[in-house]
C-alpha cells in the first residue's frame, strides 16, 4: 500500500469518527432534528444494501444475476458506502475467503498474539488496522478478472473519488433543499454524511472482526474457519451477520438459513426476483444444510488453499461449492 493510500484510509476512519464525537457533543441537550434523522436512514439504507446486496453478494459471490445497469447501480450505491472501489473490494472479499482465518486472509483478526493481548490486537486489526496495511492489496486480475473485463465496472472503480464527493455533497444538497438554509445543510452534511458513514463502516468492520471471533456456529466449514453467526448484529447489517452460514455456502444469496434468522438482504433479492430484476437466485437446499451440520456427525474440512478467482473459493471445493449452492 502506498504512503498516501494509507493517509487517504486514516482519514476516512479518523474524520467521521471525529464528527460523531462533535455531534453528540453539539446535539447533547437538543437531539436530533426529523430532517437530519430521516436523511441519515434515507442514504444508510442503499449505501449499505450497496455494500451487503451489490458488493457482496452480487458481485463477489455471483448469489444472482440481474441487467447490466443494475449491476452498475448497485456498483455505484456500494461506492457511496466508501468502502473502496468496488474492484478492490471484491478482491480483497474473495482473497478472505480463500484464505479465511489463516496465512493470506487479509483481516482475520487470529494468529497476532496470545492471550488477551492478541485477542484485542487481532480485533483491532481485523476491524480497521488491515485498512492501513493490506486494503486492496489483492491482485486485481486474480481475485477480480471478471470485473477487470468490464468496461462499465472498470469506469465505477476509477471514479472513485466522485462517488466519495457525491456521498457527503448527496445529504447536504437534501438539507438545504428541504430545511432551506445553510444551518440545515450543514447538520443533514453532520448526520446523512459523517455519521452515517461512520454506522455503515463499523458495522460492516464488524462482521470482520467481531464475526470471527464471538458467536455460535453450527456448520462444518474448513478447519482454519472461525467465522461466527452474531444475531443482535444481523438486523443493523442487513444480514451479513450471518457469517458462519455465509462461510458455510458462499454462494448463497441468503445468509439467513433459518426462519428467525431475519436477512434483510435475502428480503431485497426476494423481491427483485419477484419483480423480475433478479434471477438465476442461489438457494441452498435443505438436505445439503442437514449434511453440513456438526450434530450431524459433519466434520470440518482441510483443502488446499489455491484462490479460485471466479467465487473467491479455493479451486478444490469449485465442484462441491456449485452443488451445495444449487438453486431449489
Amino acid at each position: 500500500m502506498t504512503r498516501s493510500a494509507r493517509y487517504v484510509n486514516i482519514a476516512a476512519v479518523v474524520v467521521p469518527f471525529l464528527c460523531v464525537i462533535g455531534a453528540i457533543a453539539l446535539f447533547w441537550n437538543d437531539g436530533v432534528s426529523a430532517l437530519d434523522l430521516a436523511i441519515l436512514v434515507a442514504l444508510y439504507l442503499p449505501t449499505g444494501f450497496g455494500i451487503t446486496v451489490g458488493y457482496h453478494r452480487l458481485l463477489t459471490h455471483r448469489a444472482f444475476e440481474t441487467y447490466k445497469p443494475l449491476r452498475y447501480m448497485w456498483a455505484i450505491l456500494g461506492s457511496l458506502a466508501l468502502e473502496g472501489p468496488v474492484i478492490a473490494w471484491v478482491a480483497d472479499h474473495r482473497k478472505h475467503h480463500a484464505f479465511t482465518d489463516m496465512e493470506g486472509d487479509p483481516h482475520s483478526p487470529h494468529g497476532h498474539g496470545e492471550g488477551v493481548a492478541g485477542v484485542f490486537k487481532g480485533l483491532f486489526h481485523a476491524h480497521v488496522g488491515w485498512l492501513w496495511h493490506d486494503h486492496g492489496r489483492a491482485d486485481w486480475n486474480r481475485y477480480a478478472k471478471d470485473l477487470m473485463e468490464d468496461p462499465g465496472m472498470k469506469r465505477i472503480n476509477k471514479l472513485f473519488p466522485l462517488w466519495a464527493f457525491l456521498t457527503y455533497a448527496i445529504p447536504f444538497a437534501l438539507g438545504y433543499l428541504f430545511g432551506g438554509t445553510l444551518t440545515a445543510a450543514l447538520t443533514a452534511l453532520l448526520w446523512g454524511g459523517f455519521v452515517r458513514v461512520f454506522m455503515v463502516h463499523h458495522v460492516t468492520w464488524s462482521i470482520n472482526s467481531i464475526c470471527h471471533v464471538f458467536g455460535s456456529r453450527r456448520f462444518a466449514v474448513d478447519e482454519s474457519d472461525l467465522s461466527t453467526n452474531v444475531a443482535w448484529l444481523a438486523i443493523p447489517s442487513m444480514g451479513e451477520a450471518w457469517h458462519h452460514n455465509h462461510h458455510a455456502f458462499p454462494r448463497s444469496a441468503y445468509h439467513g438459513l433459518k426462519w428467525y434468522e431475519i436477512d434483510p438482504s435475502g428480503l431485497l433479492i426476494t423481491g427483485m426476483e419477484k419483480a423480475h430484476l433478479a434471477w438465476n437466485v442461489t438457494r441452498i437446499a435443505p438436505e445439503r444444510q442437514e449434511a453440513r451440520l456438526v450434530e450431524n456427525g459433519a466434520k470440518p474440512v482441510s483443502r488446499p488453499r489455491v484462490a479460485d478467482p471466479a467465487v473467491g473459493a479455493p479451486a478444490a471445493e469449485s465442484a462441491e461449492r456449485e452443488r451445495e449452492t444449487a438453486s431449489v
